[in-house]
């Protein structure tokens, strides 16, 4: 990766950092005050923007010494980053070019039992973490309310996922929906695993709830997503819809409550060949779960 204008970038420059379950996140500096330049002042978070966008959101921290003469900022859970992948950097003394930082110790403890935990909306999730070219980054989620799996069954022809609301319930005529990437095609119709599907809107998977309101499951037949595939590949993408009214927006089923960044290619589930087609259910880069069906000729 190239280094962007205004920026420079130093193998030595190494920060610490320590997140909390309140989403809190200590930048402590390895190296002493005296090292990091005359005057070091902030820690800057950049929103990374899109290929061939300029930069728009920055965050600056200021630094404050701590009992070691290191440097320390503190990124507090209020106000929420938006979602996106933020690149942290030193801003040295004023006029200086900022320096992209690479990470120290990661202590991330608090993360990893997140899912046991009830999330208000908006779901404000941050998980630091090591960037391809080893540079020290937080990823970040910012949602009005989302759905947490906790657990996928996959067999040769079905897939089972067991679910959780944050930041909302389930109410009656609640449904889980598969939606072609693109809108190309319709969402698909699948079999509820309830009594009385003729009082299910048409094209929904009604998901048989718990007895809060937020734990729900569901099951996808692979073969009613093989049906009249065609050629080429395509993705569906899995929400629920909380409540049957048109003012309920879909929310996204992925998993966002741990301490890792990215799983795209970490949790990975077998494929399944079902007729022409192969059905791989993953997570997408932004963690949220989807399935891929792709004909095999």
């Amino acid at each position: 990766m190239t280094t962007e204008p205004g920026a420079t970038r130093d193998a030595h420059l190494r920060a610490d950092c320590t997140i909390d379950a309140a989403g809190r996140i200590a930048f402590t500096f390895r190296s002493p005050a005296a090292a990091l330049g005359s005057r070091p002042s902030q820690l800057l978070l950049r929103l990374r923007p899109k290929k061939g966008q300029p930069e728009k959101v920055l965050h600056a921290l200021d630094l404050e010494p701590v009992g070691d003469g290191r440097l320390s900022a503190v990124l507090e859970p209020e106000p929420a980053l938006a979602e996106g992948r933020w690149d942290v950097y030193l801003l040295p003394e004023p006029g200086a070019a900022r320096q992209r930082v690479r990470p120290g110790l990661r202590d991330l403890r608090a993360l990893v039992d997140g899912q046991a935990r009830d999330w208000p909306s908006p779901v404000a999730v941050r998980v630091p973490y090591i960037t391809k070219d080893g540079y020290l980054a937080v990823r970040a989620w910012l949602r009005t309310a989302h759905a947490e799996v906790e657990g996928i069954e996959v067999t040769d022809r079905t897939m089972t996922v067991r679910a959780r609301l944050h930041g909302t319930t389930l109410a009656v005529g609640a449904a889980v929906r598969l939606r072609p990437r693109g809108g190309n095609g319709v969402v698909r119709t699948l079999e509820p695993r309830i009594p009385e599907p003729q009082t299910l809107e048409p094209q929904t998977l009604q998901p048989r709830a718990g007895s809060d309101a937020r734990v729900f499951s569901f099951t996808v037949d692979y073969e009613e997503l093989a049906a009249d595939h065609g050629a080429g590949s395509r993705v569906w993408d899995l929400s629920v819809q909380p409540r049957p009214d048109a003012t309920a927006s879909p929310i996204r089923l992925g998993r966002l409550f741990d301490d890792i960044a990215d799983r795209k290619e970490i949790f990975v589930w077998p494929a399944a060949e079902v007729g022409a087609v192969v059905v791989r259910p993953y997570y997408t880069v932004d963690n949220d779960l989807s399935v891929e069906v792709t004909a095999t000729a």
